[in-house]
């Protein structure tokens, strides 16, 4: 389905009843990662799967997509399907645009999961590597996307899923050069929301790979210290939806029909 918003094209998918979920995509992503969870997720809930700006069948919105304009144009598609509180997964920079709508709409979320994830702003050393990555987007976008996605598993796990990730790859070559850079620039620039972390209402999961090549453990578990985050830890990397499937969506389901 398809929603005019500031004069550009939002896509997403609504299946099932029940508790509405919604289902956030990763950088050179799309809503098309979840189709393997949606039959069993949309057995007892309501499943809203939303392309982000720049990815999918969605369209860009200006040079920088900064979480926020990325959860507004959530915001409206979940304000046209009148859905006034749900729970959010969200994977990597999906999760970035989770807290970015939590922290606007705390109310509006029944719980939060963060899926290879963090509620950090970038570092420094981080902010650098965006804008390698632009530059390198730039100048040869196929290859550096090739690149990216095979760097997001474990070293080990290359080999074993490598149709999996050409499939990936393949898809997301689609992306725009304007989808992709808007994004990297959004990313390098988001606020720190590890408070939402320690202050919010709803129920909070994190799941993390203890050999994530993209996201530090150590620090994944210091954020949360002293909370009532629910933390689940898998062995892989960076795509633990893919990783160790069976096991994510086990525990996600637990998740969600505990909220």
């Amino acid at each position: 389905m398809i929603l005019e918003h500031k004069g550009t094209n939002i896509f997403y998918t609504d299946q099932g009843k029940g508790k509405a979920i919604v289902l956030l995509h990763g950088f050179l992503e799309n809503a098309n990662m979840w189709e393997p969870f949606i039959p069993e997720l949309s057995k007892k809930n309501r499943v809203i799967c939303i392309d982000l700006l720049g990815h999918g069948k969605t369209g860009c919105l200006g040079y920088v997509h900064t979480m926020e304009l990325m959860a507004e144009a959530v915001e409206a598609v979940l304000k046209k399907l009148k859905i006034r509180k749900s729970t959010f997964i969200g994977h990597s920079m999906g999760g970035y645009v989770a807290l970015a709508f939590a922290e606007k709409n705390p109310d509006a979320l029944r719980g939060l999961c963060l899926m290879n994830s963090t509620a950090r702003a970038d570092s420094e050393e981080k902010k650098q590597n965006r804008d390698r990555a632009i530059l390198a987007v730039k100048q040869n976008h196929k290859t550096f996307i090739r690149m990216a996605i095979a760097n997001l598993f474990r070293p080990k796990n290359r080999t074993l899923f490598a149709d999996t990730i050409k499939q990936i790859t393949k898809e997301a070559q689609q992306t725009p050069l304007q989808g992709i850079v808007a994004a990297l620039e959004g990313m390098k620039i988001r606020a720190d929301r590890e408070a939402l972390l320690h202050f919010t209402p709803f129920k909070k999961m994190m799941v993390l790979g203890k050999k994530d090549p993209v996201l530090d453990y150590n620090s994944l578990i210091a954020q949360t210290q002293n909370t009532e985050v629910n933390v689940v830890e898998f062995p892989d990397g960076h795509m633990s939806y893919i990783e160790n499937k069976d096991e994510f969506l086990r525990n996600l389901t637990y998740f969600i029909e505990n909220i």
